[in-house]
């Protein structure tokens, strides 16, 4: 089943701020959060045993735990496995460095194997409180988490992993898998495989205003021409796109804040919020079935759902990529 078929709309809810990314959330705030998430009609949350070592899943779960479970669509990963005990040493998380250093301290180990995934997906059930989960992503087997390792744990994952999702889904146990992942070349590795057969994956900030061009050029035409999806994660690159000062989990470069103040300069123009700009991009490539902001704050939420109704001139994004700040093959609103 084609992604698009299976999410019940083009904005959903990415829940990495719930495990408290970058700073401590209190807990009302994050239960706050999915239920304005819900009240403005967003049916679609995507998940992680990484994010906050479980505390992101607990916190959703708590939230939706009242709500009618076929009201809603829940998509959570697998590679990672929470373990009861107190992580005591440091953790290497890659590119994503200690983002999470204010969830819980449980020890997290990764692990691609057929049975750590279907552990993982039993362990997420029960943090998560419901019977079971639409979709799974494959998660963070690239270069940017494992550096010049990625390759043996994209074998890891094709071996256990991937066979284990295949199979799941073609049971009827789950209704689509892929990757989840911050990385293109991964994506592409998975789709050149003579099988198994993902339904998609979930591209966190390669398919943006601020980067997209390698996505262009390399994985959505592919996407497109197989009839699968692509859910756009980070559409706002760590927040960099509307004022913050991470990029890629880690503080922008100054090309990237040059490149936001430009885009910037010319949407305050015509009276467009970033917020606006970078959505409606995102979601106006055919490959592409939804995106998934993040958001830790309830007030967030309306800024999402107005951003995704805003009506943006045509003379915006020709202005835009007349100064060479969107790439001239990228498919543009209309």
């Amino acid at each position: 089943m084609a992604l698009k078929d299976i999410l019940p709309s083009r904005l959903g809810f990415g829940a990495a701020p719930l495990g408290n990314m970058f700073r401590a959330i209190p807990e009302a705030e994050a239960l706050a959060t999915v239920e304005a998430a819900w009240n403005d009609g967003i049916r679609y949350f995507d998940n992680a045993p990484f994010y906050g070592a479980g505390l992101a899943e607990i916190r959703m779960g708590e939230a939706l735990k009242g709500k009618p479970r076929d009201a809603y669509v829940i998509s959570t990963k697998v590679g990672r496995i929470v373990l009861d005990e107190i992580d005591q040493a440091p953790r290497d998380n890659g590119e994503k460095g200690d983002v999470f250093a204010n969830g819980r301290p449980n020890k997290v180990i990764n692990d691609y194997s057929r049975d750590a995934t279907l552990r993982s997906i039993e362990d997420s059930l029960k943090r998560l409180q419901t019977d079971h989960i639409d979709i799974v992503w494959v998660h963070d087997v690239a270069q940017d988490f494992y550096g010049d390792e990625w390759l043996a744990k994209f074998e890891e994952a094709r071996t256990g992993a991937f066979d284990a999702l295949d199979r799941l889904r073609d049971e009827g146990v789950i209704k689509a898998w892929g990757l989840g992942v911050n990385r293109v070349e991964a994506v592409e590795l998975l789709l050149d495989l003579d099988g198994p057969r993902p339904d998609g994956s979930l591209l966190a900030g390669r398919y943006t205003l601020l980067d997209h061009d390698r996505a262009l050029e390399r994985l959505m035409p592919k996407v497109a021409e197989r009839g699968l999806g692509i859910v756009v994660g980070g559409p706002y690159s760590s927040g960099a796109l509307v004022g913050g000062p991470n990029f890629e989990y880690a503080p922008a470069a100054p090309k990237i804040l040059a490149k936001v103040a430009a885009i910037k300069a010319i949407a305050d123009r015509y009276g467009i919020s970033m917020k606006a700009a970078g959505l409606q991009f995102s979601l106006a490539n055919p490959a592409v079935a939804a995106v998934i902001p993040g958001a830790s704050r309830p007030q967030r939420i309306a800024e999402d759902t107005a951003a995704l109704n805003d009506v943006i001139p045509a003379d915006f994004w020709r202005e835009l990529r007349k100064a060479g700040l969107v790439s001239s093959a990228a498919p543009l609103p209309v």
